[in-house]
């Protein structure tokens, strides 16, 4: 084992449940500014440019949710949103000048909320994406966010012409109390009026998002925002846990209710299996067979990212520009974002240098997460060791704890094929494993950020 390893060794697992959602790592609270600020062609120079995931970021939203600790602002007005299109612009000739004709196979626009711009925005937005990328959006899978305010049957028409195949709505709850306990102010009619016309657009996959948690929320009203979400037949549902986050409207209270949550989500889990959805991971059930949908393999492909607030994965660099929550920092960022040069989006500003170590742990942490788990021969034909080299105590405690299963915990069969996979008792705990996995650099960073 590698002197970075050694000092990357995990920490037991903490016994709450709830401790992080891993949707990446490293994380980027263990981001920090490059020195020097390396050129984007010299970042991608010696990485493969025909597989990868276009990601654009748009950081407004007619709102924020007290449960939100996105890259996102509220209330832009229209010459903001312009100057920011203008910034994106700017970006993307710098990107598209450090690729040498890049594939994309599968796209998303996430943020904030992609539809708080409006039709024309919209048209403006895929027109410069595609011009300038040469991406054609159209013959790949395609995933945008919306809200219930925000998908008018214009701007949705724009997506589905567009080449969408997949629409994320974060719904939360389907009753009201819930929603405004949760600091989401919206109402039952507005949310079903929305549901109703992205169905009559006609877009291949829904993605509903619902949350478990919330203050008031019982098992019985947590089963009828279920039903309520199945009546919709969604090709996917995202089950989140309500966290309490620094720097935002719930994370000023202080509660503990980590049972509660547990038991909802088991509630919710075995709802959704019985309704015919597969589990893909603790958040994640889709029903099998739905097209439309693409999953994003972070373990080998890259990922370029375009917008403030938007991160890019090459083998050995994460990269991104500044993060914050605190309203008035993310403020302070897009302000900074829209005043850049054009020479000034050539260079990767704030990131994280990846060595042999935490490529491996990356690897791992994204395929356990997951519900298929890891593949060993995947695994050792990357990188030409078995996961259990690097990482035999962490996996030997999950395994004690009932939480993995597979082949490569048996010594006789540690060199053979196979998977590693979370049970679905660790499935429950992946916001508990994922962060005990963390390095120990990782874990130093993050804890020396300052929130903002």
């Amino acid at each position: 084992m590698g002197r970075g390893e050694e000092e990357g060794a995990s920490p037991s697992v903490s016994v709450s449940p709830y401790q992080g959602y891993v949707y990446a790592y490293p994380h980027k609270t263990s981001y920090r500014p490059l020195d020097p600020r390396p050129s984007l062609r010299e970042v991608w120079a010696r990485e493969p440019h025909t597989n990868l995931f276009l990601y654009l970021h748009i950081p407004f939203c007619e709102m924020r949710c007290g449960f939100c600790n996105l890259f996102t602002r509220t209330g832009a007005p229209e010459e903001l949103v312009a100057a920011y299109l203008d910034a994106l612009e700017h970006q993307a000739r710098a990107v598209r000048d450090a690729l040498d004709d890049p594939g994309f196979v599968t796209a998303a626009i996430g943020g904030g909320t992609p539809t708080y711009l409006s039709a024309a925005e919209l048209t403006r937005m895929f027109d410069l994406t595609e011009r300038i990328m040469g991406a054609d959006l159209r013959a790949v899978p395609l995933s945008v966010e919306t809200s219930p305010a925000t998908a008018t049957t214009d701007r949705l028409a724009v997506l589905a012409e567009r080449g969408t195949t997949r629409i994320s709505i974060g719904v939360q709850s389907f009753i009201d109390a819930e929603a405004r306990a949760a600091v989401r102010p919206q109402r039952r009619e507005e949310v079903e009026a929305a549901l109703g016309a992205i169905r009559e657009v006609g877009f291949e996959a829904l993605n509903i998002d619902l949350i478990y948690g919330i203050d008031g929320q019982t098992e019985t009203s947590w089963r009828y925002s279920l039903d309520a979400a199945l009546a919709w037949k969604p090709e996917e549902i995202y089950l989140y846990p309500l966290y309490v986050r620094p720097l935002t409207g719930l994370g000023r209270r202080a509660h503990d209710w980590d049972d509660h949550r547990l038991a909802l989500y088991r509630q919710g889990r075995d709802h959704l299996l019985a309704a015919g959805y597969e589990q893909v991971s603790m958040r994640m059930f889709r029903l099998p067979g739905s097209v439309g949908v693409a999953e994003y393999r972070c373990q080998s492909d890259g990922m370029v990212g375009l917008g403030c607030g938007a991160r890019s994965y090459t083998s050995r660099l994460h990269y991104s520009y500044e993060y914050a929550v605190g309203a008035g920092q993310v403020r302070a960022i897009i302000d900074d974002y829209v005043r850049l040069a054009p020479e000034e989006f050539d260079v990767a500003n704030v990131g994280f240098r990846l060595g042999e170590d935490e490529r491996r742990r990356r690897h791992l942490i994204q395929s356990l997460l997951q519900a298929e788990g890891l593949d060993l021969t995947s695994y050792r034909e990357r990188f030409g060791v078995e996961v259990m080299a690097g990482f035999r105590e962490e996996l030997e405690r999950l395994a004690e704890r009932g939480w993995l299963e597979g082949d490569a915990l048996a010594a006789e069969e540690a060199a053979g094929a196979g998977w590693l996979r979370l049970t679905p008792e660790g499935l429950a705990h992946s916001d508990a494993i994922g962060p005990a996995l963390f390095s120990g650099r990782v874990r130093e960073l993050m804890a020396g950020y300052e929130e903002r």
